[in-house]
C-alpha cells in the first residue's frame, strides 16, 4: 500500500471513502466485503454465476450483519494483494476474475467454520442412494459420470460442487454442469469448450430432475474416464479414499494458483484447518469408496451398477 497504513484503512491523501459494504452467504456461512475508493460502487461482482458454479446458492444479503470485513478492496492504491489476520486486502485495479476466486476461497473457509465442507464433486440420487463422483487428484469424469447417471434415471443433487455437512449428508450443490464463460483476468486457453465432452459421449445434453433434499452420502466414486482404459472397478483403501477426498477439499483454497500475472494467491490455509479436514475425512471416508476406470461414461456406470 502506498500510504503504509494497515489493511483496510482508507487512504487519506485522496480522501478515499467506504463506497460499499456487502455481505454474501452460502448456507449458514457469511462473508463481508468492503470497497474503498473515490468513485461510487454499486456491487462487488457484476455476475454471480461463477460463485454459484463453485459454491452453490451464493446470495447477496439485504443487510450487513458482520462486525468487520473479510475482504477489503482499496481501489485507489498501488496494485497488491495480501492476507493478514484473517482479512484479504486487494489494492488497486483488479479484474472480476481474481476477485471471484478470492471470494470463493474465503467463503469456503467460512463454510468450513459453519460445519459445511465444499467438495469438488458432483452427486446424484440414483437407485435410492446418493452417489458422489469425486473430483480428486486427477478430476477425470465427475461431470460425465453425473450426466450418465442422470440419463439412466438419476436425480441431480449437484454438479461442480457438493456441500457435505459434518454428518456426511449432501446438503447443497451447484446446478450448472459447466462454466460457460470465464471472467476477465482468468481466461484459460487450455480448457476445452464445455460442450465437447457431451457431444462426444451423448450427442446432446440429457435432461433430468433435481433432488433438493439433504441426503446421506452412500457411495463415493472416483472416476477416471479415458478412451484407452479397460473398464475396471476397485474398492479403495482408507489412505486412497482420504487422499483423493483431501484433494477435493483443498481445491477451493487456490494454493497452487496465480490471481494475476505476478500475483500469487496469498496462503489462507493453516495446519489446524488442514488437520480438522483430515479429522472430518477419517469419519466421512468410512463409507464405500470405489476407483473406476472406463473408456466412456456408459462403461463407468455399468461398473458402478455392479456394486449398488
Amino acid at each position: 500500500m502506498r500510504d503504509g497504513g494497515r489493511a483496510g484503512a482508507p487512504r487519506k491523501e485522496n480522501m478515499s471513502q467506504l463506497q460499499l459494504s456487502q455481505e454474501m452467504s452460502a448456507g449458514r456461512a457469511r462473508l463481508r466485503v468492503d470497497v474503498f475508493g473515490t468513485d461510487p460502487v454499486d456491487h462487488v461482482l457484476e455476475d454471480m454465476n461463477f460463485l454459484n458454479y463453485r459454491l452453490a446458492d451464493v446470495r447477496i444479503q439485504p443487510q450487513v450483519t458482520l462486525a468487520g470485513p473479510d475482504i477489503v478492496w482499496n481501489q485507489d492504491a498501488e496494485t497488491s494483494v495480501e492476507y493478514e489476520n484473517g482479512v484479504m486486502t486487494f489494492n488497486g485495479e483488479w479484474a472480476p476474475g481474481p476477485l471471484q476466486k478470492v471470494v470463493v476461497a474465503v467463503l469456503a473457509l467460512k463454510m468450513e467454520a459453519a460445519g459445511l465442507h465444499p467438495f469438488h464433486a458432483s452427486a446424484v440420487r440414483y437407485r435410492d442412494q446418493t452417489i458422489v463422483f469425486l473430483g480428486g487428484e486427477s478430476n477425470h469424469g465427475k461431470s460425465m459420470g453425473q450426466i450418465e447417471a442422470c440419463r439412466r434415471g438419476g436425480l441431480l443433487v449437484s454438479t461442480e460442487t457438493t456441500v457435505i455437512d459434518e454428518d456426511g449428508r449432501a446438503v447443497m450443490g451447484s446446478k450448472d454442469v459447466f462454466l460457460k464463460k470465464r471472467a476477465k483476468g482468468t481466461e484459460r486457453a487450455d480448457k476445452a469448450a464445455p460442450n465437447k465432452g457431451v457431444e462426444k459421449f451423448f450427442g446432446e445434453m440429457p435432461t433430468w430432475e433435481i433432488y433438493d433434499q439433504p441426503s446421506n452420502v452412500d457411495v463415493v466414486v472416483v472416476p477416471a474416464i479415458d478412451g484407452n482404459f479397460d473398464a475396471n472397478l476397485v474398492e479403495m483403501i482408507a489412505f486412497e479414499a482420504q487422499f483423493q477426498s483431501f484433494h477435493s477439499l483443498q481445491n477451493y483454497f487456490l494454493l497452487n494458483e496465480l490471481l494475476a500475472p505476478g500475483f500469487p494467491m496469498p496462503v489462507i490455509d493453516t495446519f489446524p484447518l488442514r488437520k480438522a479436514r483430515v479429522d472430518f475425512l477419517e469419519h466421512f471416508c468410512s463409507r464405500p469408496f470405489y476407483f473406476v476406470r472406463a473408456a466412456n461414461p456408459q462403461e463407468l456406470m455399468d461398473e458402478v451398477d455392479k456394486v449398488l
